[in-house]
């Protein structure tokens, strides 16, 4: 299906807002693919959200204007990402039968996530674990998941998808 916008639909149970799912470049398929799942079966559009660490956000919204924090850093890199991202979902959501959109979001992405699903009124949260290596351990250590900022940051339920599940063997 193609990019439309989000649209709310009154479903019992609360599940009224659009599922809001936070994407990344490089992002695993698989966190597109059981986001599409959960909205489908639900009957809720998808709204994607890259938040752009490399930008804060003017006015205090999500998706309104926003300035870099280094004027000087890295010049066009946000649009050419949007837009790479959008080539990406779309494909992986080919077959799906599933409204979404993309919107950029800015700021550090937990909280960028929060603002926007609030502002949306969304169903749920869904983001993605990180791989397994040293750098996203590191990453962990000094800053936390986005999950963990998430679930303790906003009462929305938070649906974290495991990317690459370690499985214990029995010396764990």
């Amino acid at each position: 299906m193609t990019e439309t916008p989000a649209r709310r639909r009154e479903l019992p149970g609360g599940m009224n807002g659009p599922v809001l799912v936070g994407v990344m470049p490089g992002q695993h398929p698989v966190v597109v693919e059981q986001a599409a799942r959960v909205a489908a079966s639900a009957g809720l559009p998808l709204v994607f959200g890259y938040a752009d660490v490399t930008v804060y956000p003017v006015d205090g919204t999500t998706g309104g204007p926003a300035a870099p924090i280094d004027p000087d850093g890295v010049e066009g890199d946000a649009p050419d990402a949007v837009e790479a991202l959008k080539e990406v979902i779309a494909g992986h959501l080919q077959e799906k039968d599933v409204q979404w959109t993309l919107v950029p979001l800015a700021g550090e992405p937990a909280k960028a996530l929060a603002r926007e699903a609030e502002d949306l009124g969304a169903s749920m949260i869904v983001v993605g674990t990180r791989e397994h290596s040293l750098t996203a351990t590191l990453k962990d250590v000094t800053a936390g998941s986005v999950a963990r900022h998430l679930f303790h940051r906003q009462d929305r339920p938070v649906l974290v998808i495991p990317v690459n599940p370690r499985i214990p063997d029995d010396d764990d």
